[in-house]
């Protein structure tokens, strides 16, 4: 895949088991397959990180992403995280990694009270919201205090 492919970051409310990232990588191998635009097939892949993440990714050179299209592969990760009963496509949420390398997920609209509490702080490695292509994997995760969450620190 080109460093320029656009990607798309979804964060799974609790770690995936070894049997639902099988399930998972089948899905999305059967999905990527025939994941087309207009009738027009992509280039696509995808990759579970971390046993938490999932990244879709589509090389866009030759023709761009539609609107259905987008729609088809969150529609398969809606049906993906029904089966397995975790959250995998609300955006609301923010996942981080402690210092002993445990991941954990909190609601977006309670954070605040991670910060205060020092449960995250401005060296605890976050997902980067802002990822949108290949090349802005290798920093999927950044310091909090580099991110969104940086307004809760103080200066």
């Amino acid at each position: 895949m080109s460093e320029d492919s656009r990607v798309w970051v979804y964060q799974a409310t609790r770690q995936f088991s070894e049997q639902e990232q099988d399930l998972i990588a089948n899905r999305l191998f059967i999905f990527c397959d025939g994941w087309n635009t207009h009738g027009n097939r992509m280039p696509t892949s995808f990759k579970i990180l971390d046993n938490h993440i999932v990244v879709l990714a589509v090389d866009e050179t030759g023709l761009g992403a539609s609107g259905c299209s987008i729609d088809s592969s969150v529609r398969t990760l809606r049906e993906l995280e029904n089966e397995i009963e975790n959250n995998i496509t609300d955006q609301g949420k923010v996942t981080f990694k402690s210092d002993s390398g445990e991941i954990s997920v909190a609601s977006a609209l309670g954070i605040k009270s991670k910060v205060t509490s020092g449960e995250i702080n401005s060296q605890t490695l976050v997902i980067n919201p802002q990822v949108q292509s290949k090349k802005d994997l290798e920093s999927v995760w950044i310091l909090a205090g580099n991110s969104w969450l940086n307004r809760y620190f103080p200066n």
